[in-house]
């Protein structure tokens, strides 16, 4: 039995008002919330550890290294990467895709071909683009369908000699969508390509094997996982990682340095230049604890339930249109009222105390192809329950009742 009203006492944000009504959070797919245990482990570090990392004789430099490298390795285990050295700390999702297209701009040149699919945040998109102008490599795009799913028998054409690189999404931030990447993956392996998946939105409902998957890169970040922001992993397999040169010069990245040449430093210190979000690292390792004591079978099962039951409700209200209907997707729904603008519904949701999302959700090409300035995106996480749902779709009732 999963026990939400035992969970929620975890998350003490979850027990404040908003415009004087109880909180209730459905923008889980841009930031989740931060349970007690993770916040503790900010606070204990900062009581107890401050001081950098790697460097330092002392005392408090070798204990706070010591908790940076444990979280570093709860993170390997976590993704089943092969080494440790082969998962990358950084700021997050943003930070990993351009660590990887800057590294390939020595790799690219005129003639090869990357692709991308048409369900891409815009930090998928825009790195391989500006990776374009550099190179003269070309940017294909695999396109959606109106349920929001990849046309993967076009996939299949778009794939040749010249395919060097190949990035999709896990699931897509707008939608939900969960894109078959098992399948992206071998077939681009087929023709010789790399893959890079961004699971920025997979890592709060599913526990990637990067191992199993066979995947080049794998990128992600805390603050969907119940950690912080300003935090992220870049799994990378070795071979990969040591064909890249350093994204970043600087600190800790170097082996030794003369003015006449500097050598690098061995993996992963080679593209962790500088002074890391070190209470970061340590909390994401604590986050990823948190989420596997409850179990990624258990929350995705109920979050399905969510999902379900959100679909359901909403869908009894006349003029109410969901985007994103694929048979495989996770719990979000993003949808629109007549003809009314997101922007106007969601801020009288916020008015109740009912935190969504509105806009393209930095996915603009999707709302191209639907013809839609934006959408409303409720997205739901563990600890929501279905009475907050029920308050969602009263509010999204009232709202057509004030906006009509």
């Amino acid at each position: 039995m999963f026990k939400v009203e035992d969970i929620r006492k975890d998350f003490p944000i979850l027990s404040r008002k908003v415009n004087g009504k109880p909180l209730v959070y459905f923008d889980n797919a841009a930031t989740s919330q931060t349970p007690q245990q993770v916040i503790d482990v900010i606070v204990d570090y900062y009581s107890n550890y401050n001081a950098n990392i790697h460097r330092g004789v002392h005392t408090l430099s070798q204990e706070a290294t010591d908790l940076y490298e444990q979280a570093r390795q709860k993170i390997q285990r976590h993704f089943n990467a092969k080494f440790s050295h082969e998962i990358i700390l950084t700021s997050g999702t943003t930070h990993g895709i351009n660590l990887v297209a800057n590294g390939f701009s020595s790799l690219l040149k005129k003639g090869d071909e990357i692709i991308v699919s048409a369900l891409e945040h815009h930090s998928n998109i825009v790195p391989w683009q500006m990776l374009c102008e550099r190179t003269g490599a070309s940017l294909k795009v695999i396109p959606m369908t109106q349920e929001g799913e990849l046309e993967m028998a076009i996939y299949d054409t778009l794939l040749s000699k010249n395919t060097k690189l190949v990035f999709v999404n896990h699931i897509s931030n707008a939608l939900g969508t969960i894109n078959p990447i098992e399948t992206i993956i071998d077939k681009a392996h087929k023709v010789g390509a790399a893959v890079l998946i961004d699971g920025a939105q997979s890592c709060a409902h599913l526990k990637p094997d990067v191992q199993k998957l066979n995947v080049d890169f794998y990128v992600a970040s805390a603050h969907k996982m119940c950690g912080p922001t300003g935090v992220g992993v870049l799994y990378g397999k070795e071979e990969w990682l040591k064909k890249l040169p350093p994204y970043q010069g600087g600190g800790e990245m170097i082996a030794e340095v003369t003015f006449e040449k500097t050598t690098y430093a061995d993996l992963p210190h080679k593209f962790e230049a500088g002074t890391p979000n070190i209470c970061g690292g340590i909390a994401f390792g604590a986050a990823i604890d948190y989420m596997n004591s409850i179990g990624f079978d258990a929350i995705a099962s109920y979050e399905n339930e969510l999902l379900a039951y959100g679909t359901k409700q909403l869908l009894t209200i006349d003029g109410l249109k969901i985007y994103g209907t694929s048979e495989h997707k996770t719990s979000v729904i993003s949808f629109n009222l007549d003809s009314i603008h997101p922007y106007d519904v969601g801020s009288i949701l916020d008015k109740l105390g009912i935190a969504v999302r509105t806009g393209h959700h930095c996915a603009q090409p999707i709302m191209d192809y639907y013809k839609i300035p934006g959408t409303v995106r409720a997205s739901f996480s563990f600890y929501n329950t279905k009475a907050e749902i029920d308050s969602l779709v009263e509010g999204v009732k009232k709202a057509k009742m004030m906006l009509s």
